[in-house]
């Protein structure tokens, strides 16, 4: 349609976004296979997923990136994919990156460009409106779907207590936050904030609603760390961390809740009038 210079209503229409299912879209929903397989209707559902990730992944770069025409060369793109798969989630790095893909850093920019472009992800910005702690400057790419990332970066099996687990919760959550974000028609950014120094929180929205994910099941201080140092700027109004323990409190103002709580809670709308810009 680009290349045909088609009209495509730029105006005129309003831009709908369909996500993979998320969590009560899903009869007995099993949060270890969607870690595992991700969310899409065809490869939950089946019985064979691995075979439907493969196919589904094969018909990605057939029709997408070389019957397109995106890419020059293949091989680089695909080695780029696999680094890109095993990076998500984490800080970008073009340079790595492209040390691994054997590529330029701004072949590597190009590449996620296409990525975006054809939908397999997004980059999320950094917030950095904190003071009291520079915040990093540099965003963080998801894919769409975690089953479609784990799949990408060979990642044939998750443990829990394991980084790679860790990793797989908190991409489940993102990806349960961007569809509400996108089906209620909420505007307000999602981002994340990570100091120069390394404290961090995994998702803003807006000015006023943070979100730490840990896939402990055992919550402690320790974990509050990057929430309490964020507090300390007096700016968001709502701290929340989500995680696999089933004991929900508030501790140091911060609400501790499992993750089916949370959940249900966004999908319930208690926590709209939090994810606004600060004084919209």
């Amino acid at each position: 349609m680009r290349q045909a210079n088609v009209n495509l209503l730029g105006g005129r229409a309003w831009e709908a976004e369909l996500f993979p299912l998320v969590k009560n879209e899903i009869p007995d929903f099993s949060l270890e296979r969607y870690l595992q397989i991700g969310g899409l209707p065809h490869i939950y559902l089946s019985n064979e997923p691995e075979e439907e990730l493969v196919g589904y992944s094969n018909m990605y770069m057939n029709q997408e990136i070389l019957a397109e025409a995106l890419v020059r060369k293949t091989q680089p793109f695909v080695k780029f994919l696999q680094m890109a798969a095993l990076m998500s989630g984490k800080l970008l790095n073009f340079t790595e990156v492209g040390s691994d893909a054997g590529v330029s850093s701004a072949t590597v920019r190009t590449y996620y460009q296409i990525l975006e472009d054809t939908l397999l992800g997004k980059i999320i910005e950094p917030w950095t409106k904190t003071i009291k702690r520079k915040a990093v400057s540099t965003g963080k790419f998801y894919f769409f779907d975690v089953g479609v990332r784990n799949h990408i970066a060979r990642i044939q099996s998750l443990s829990n207590g394991t980084d790679a687990f860790g990793q797989a919760f908190e991409h489940f959550v993102y990806q349960e936050i961007r569809a509400y974000l996108s089906y209620t028609r909420n505007q307000a950014p999602l981002t994340f904030w990570q100091a120069k120094h390394g404290q961090e929180v995994d998702f803003l929205i807006g000015d006023m609603l943070a979100i730490e994910v840990k896939s402990s099941q055992s919550i402690t201080s320790k974990h509050l760390k990057g929430l309490k140092v964020l507090q300390e700027e007096k700016i968001c109004q709502k701290y929340i961390l989500v995680s696999l323990d089933r004991v929900s409190r508030i501790e140091e103002n911060i609400d501790i809740v499992g993750y089916e709580e949370f959940l249900t809670e966004l999908w319930q709308g208690e926590y709209d009038k939090f994810m606004k810009l600060a004084g919209s």
